[in-house]
């Protein structure tokens, strides 16, 4: 089954595409002393501030290495968690950096271990604290390897400073009071609160509605969601016409972080937005809020999709 996470929401820099032509501050020298084989920050090495980092010395480290830059106080980082960091990255054998989000003001949210990063971040990451600035070396086989990705050049040895703004534990199901399901033209969605995919059942002799659908299976007490919120989600995503199941977290073994504000699929940003998190839903996107006239993947044309979602946090 393949994925269809990069549909609905604009990609993710860290996993997509690196931003090329930023140059590095007047104070980085590439001759600045490295520390304990870590490429020195020469400027902004406090929590919070831009970065200035120098080209890394010598052959770079084989394995993955990590250093506490400055440790902070709060929860400890583990997979499953959903965090939100600020970071800057560039290569061992440069002094300018090939992205970072302290200058786009807007912390990236991801979920620990769901690989929806390089491997370096996700490993070298668990077991850090929230507070604390964290700079990693990280060799090819953990990064983009021999493919290199964007201006990053095959087999790169990436360097990075991450600022753990805050970190979430995600409950494994959405909880709450069952509402009732009496629309007998309408889904019905499994109330299953044992972090298994709910079962989701189309009606056959049903013609799919014509606007959006956005009811709740399971009513939490949670936080309203707001357009500008990222939530971390498990879904299962059908199409109406045969009952197909064309996209599901829960076969992936992973949640997913959806910023709302870059959600492309209109049905399903306006379905969750005011809803509660903590809770399930029922959306049905019908066409001119889904994918239109254009066929995606494994779905076709005209489609009316069916999805049941879990709001398990936000961010």
């Amino acid at each position: 089954m393949r994925r269809l996470a990069g549909l609905l929401v604009v990609p993710l820099l860290l996993l997509t595409a690196a931003c090329g032509g930023e140059k590095g501050s007047d104070s980085v020298s590439a001759s600045a002393t490295s520390k304990d084989g870590f490429p020195a920050i020469t400027a902004g090495a406090k929590f919070g501030e831009k970065p200035t980092l120098a080209k890394g010395t010598g052959n770079p480290p084989k394995e993955l290495k990590t250093r506490v830059v400055s440790q902070g106080d709060g929860a400890t980082l583990k997979n499953g968690d959903a965090i939100q960091v600020n970071y800057l990255g560039q290569s061992w054998d440069s002094d300018k950096p090939f992205d970072n989000n302290f200058d786009r003001k807007q912390p990236l949210d991801l979920t620990l271990g769901a690989g929806m990063v390089i491997q370096g971040w996700d490993k070298g990451l668990v077991g850090q604290k929230v507070g604390s600035r964290v700079q990693l070396v990280i060799p090819p086989d953990l990064g983009y390897g021999a493919q290199g990705q964007g201006d990053i050049k095959p087999n790169a040895t990436l360097v990075f400073v991450v600022d753990v703004l805050k970190a979430t534990q995600i409950p494994a199901s959405a909880k709450g009071t069952e509402v009732a399901q009496d629309n007998i033209d309408l889904p019905k969605v499994g109330t299953n609160t044992d972090g298994k995919a709910p079962k989701v059942t189309v009606p056959t002799k049903s013609d799919p509605p014509t606007k959006l659908v956005s009811n709740y299976v399971l009513e939490s007490k949670g936080e309203v969601v707001k357009d500008t919120d990222s939530v971390v989600v498990n879904y299962v995503g059908l199409l109406w016409k045969g009952g197909k199941t064309f996209d599901s977290t829960y076969s992936a073994g992973k949640t997913q972080t959806f910023p709302l504000a870059q959600v492309t699929l209109k049905g399903l940003k306006n379905g969750l937005v005011g809803k509660k998190i903590g809770s399930r839903v029922l959306l049905v996107i019908p066409p001119d809020q889904g994918f239109g006239d254009k066929a995606q993947q494994t779905i076709p044309a005209k489609s009316t999709l069916v999805f049941a979602v879990d709001l398990l946090a936000k961010m």
